[in-house]
C-alpha cells in the first residue's frame, strides 16, 4: 500500500513539474520566467528566461487566437536572444502588422531546443489584450440560443449601461424575428466614451470611425458619449447585426453583396432617418438612383452619393421583407454563404437577379414616392379649410344624431 502511495505521489510531481518533455526523452531544459508585457494596442511583448546543459539553439512562441477561422491556425514567433546554456529571449507582436481588438484572447507557449537535440514546450498560458487605460465596468446579459452579451463602459450612470444593454437585447430580438439569425458565439462590447478613445484603441483609424464590428472576434466598439445616448441606440444596434449575420454567414466561399449587408444594419434600427429618406425621394425624382449591381461594391466616398448608397440599401431590404418575408432572406443569406452568386441566389429565392431585383423594386419605390409627393404638394390653406369643413360636417352630423334620439317615441 505504502509503494502505491509513493508512486502515485512520484506520478503526480511529474504531472506538475514546470519541464513537459517531448516525446517521452529525459530534457535538461529549464523554464525560469515567461510573462507577456502588453502595450495597448501597438504591441505584445513575450518574454522568456530558460536554461540548459548544452546551448540552446532554437526559441519559438507558439500562439492561437481566439476567433472564427476556416480551419484551426497555430501561428509561431521566432525569438531574439543568443545561444547560450542560459538565455533570454523574447518576441515582440508588432500590431501595425495583424492587429489585435480590445479583449481578444490568444493561448500562447514556448518551444525551446538546445544543440543536444532536447526539446521542451512549456504549457499553454493565455493573454487577454486589455486596454488598460480605463477603469472598465460590465454588465452581463443571456441572449438567444444560450450565449453571453457583454457589455464594458468607463464613464456614464448604470442606468446609462442598462439602456444600451436593453437595446442590444431588443434589436437582436427584431434580427431573429425578422430574418431568423441568432449570434453564434458569445459577443463583447466596449463603450467609449468619446470617438477620439475608440481612435486612441485602433491602429491607423479612419478619421470618421465611430463604431466598428471586428466580426471575426464576436467584439464591437464604439464611441457612445453618455449625452448622446439616443444616437448611441441606434449605432450599437447598426454594429451588432453586422456582427451577427457575419457569423451567420462566415464561410470561405462567399460574401454578402455590401447594400444587403449595409440595408440588413440600417433596417434593424427601426424607421429610416429623416435625411436618408429625404435624399432617397430626392433621387427618385430627379431619376439618379444608383444601380443595385454598383451597390454590390464599395460605396463612394462622396457625402450624398454615399447617403444615397445607404439609402438605397435600407430601401432594398425593406422592400424583399415586406414582399417576400423573412424565410426567403434566411435563404438568400444560406445560399451566399454556401457560395452561391448573387445572380444565382435571388433568382432561385425570388425568381429574379439583380437587374429583376433593380426594377421590381424601382417601380415599388416610385409608385410610393408619386403618392408621397402628391400629398406634400397640397396647400396648407387648402388643408385647413378640408379640416375646419369636416369639423363641422361632424358637428353638424352629431347634432342630427341627437335630436333624432329625443323625438324617437317612448312606446
Amino acid at each position: 500500500m505504502i509503494k502505491r502511495i509513493v508512486l502515485i505521489t512520484l506520478v503526480l510531481l511529474m504531472l506538475l513539474s514546470p519541464t513537459l518533455v517531448a516525446a517521452g526523452d529525459d530534457s535538461d531544459i529549464t523554464v525560469l520566467a515567461s510573462d507577456v508585457e502588453i502595450d495597448f494596442p501597438s504591441r505584445a511583448v513575450f518574454t522568456l528566461e530558460a536554461e540548459s546543459s548544452a546551448d540552446i539553439i532554437d526559441v519559438r512562441l507558439c500562439y492561437q487566437v481566439d476567433r472564427m477561422n476556416y480551419a484551426e491556425v497555430i501561428s509561431e514567433g521566432w525569438a531574439d536572444f543568443t545561444p547560450a546554456s542560459s538565455i533570454e529571449a523574447n518576441w515582440v507582436w508588432d500590431m501595425r502588422n495583424a492587429s489585435l481588438p480590445p479583449g481578444a484572447e490568444v493561448t500562447y507557449w514556448w518551444m525551446i531546443e538546445d544543440v543536444d537535440g532536447n526539446r521542451f514546450e512549456t504549457s499553454p498560458e493565455i493573454m487577454y489584450f486589455d486596454d488598460d487605460r480605463f477603469s472598465w465596468r460590465s454588465l452581463t446579459s443571456t441572449i438567444p440560443q444560450g450565449s453571453e452579451l457583454t457589455l464594458f463602459w468607463y464613464e456614464g450612470s448604470d442606468f446609462f449601461a442598462q439602456e444600451l444593454m436593453d437595446t442590444c437585447e431588443e434589436g437582436l430580438a427584431r434580427l431573429t424575428e425578422d430574418i431568423g439569425t441568432y449570434p453564434e458565439r458569445p459577443i463583447k462590447i466596449y463603450i467609449y466614451a468619446s470617438t477620439t478613445d475608440l481612435q486612441e484603441a485602433m491602429i491607423f483609424p479612419q478619421e470618421w470611425t465611430g463604431g466598428v464590428a471586428f466580426t471575426a472576434f464576436s467584439t464591437i466598439a464604439i464611441g457612445i458619449p453618455p449625452s448622446e445616448l439616443d444616437w448611441g441606440k441606434r449605432a450599437l444596434v447598426h454594429e451588432l447585426t453586422h456582427l451577427v449575420v457575419h457569423q451567420a454567414t462566415f464561410s470561405p466561399y462567399g460574401q454578402l453583396p455590401l447594400w444587403l449587408d449595409e440595408g440588413l444594419a440600417m433596417y434593424n434600427e427601426g424607421e429610416l432617418d429623416p435625411q436618408y429618406r429625404a435624399r432617397l425621394e430626392e433621387a427618385v425624382q430627379e431619376d439618379e438612383l444608383i444601380s443595385v449591381r454598383s451597390l454590390c461594391s464599395p460605396f463612394s466616398a462622396e457625402r450624398e452619393k454615399a447617403l444615397l448608397s445607404y439609402a438605397q440599401s435600407y430601401s432594398l431590404v425593406e422592400y424583399l421583407l415586406d414582399n417576400y418575408g423573412q424565410y426567403r432572406m434566411l435563404d438568400l443569406l444560406t445560399l451566399l454563404k454556401e457560395g452561391a452568386t448573387y445572380d444565382e441566389a435571388l433568382t432561385e429565392v425570388y425568381g429574379f437577379d439583380i437587374e429583376g431585383l433593380d426594377t421590381n423594386w424601382r417601380a415599388t419605390l416610385t409608385s410610393q414616392i408619386v403618392v408621397a409627393s402628391k400629398t406634400r404638394q397640397y396647400h396648407p390653406a387648402l388643408i385647413a379649410v378640408s379640416v375646419a369643413l369636416a369639423t363641422v360636417l361632424i358637428l353638424w352630423g352629431a347634432r342630427v344624431v341627437a335630436r333624432r334620439t329625443w323625438r324617437r317615441p317612448s312606446g
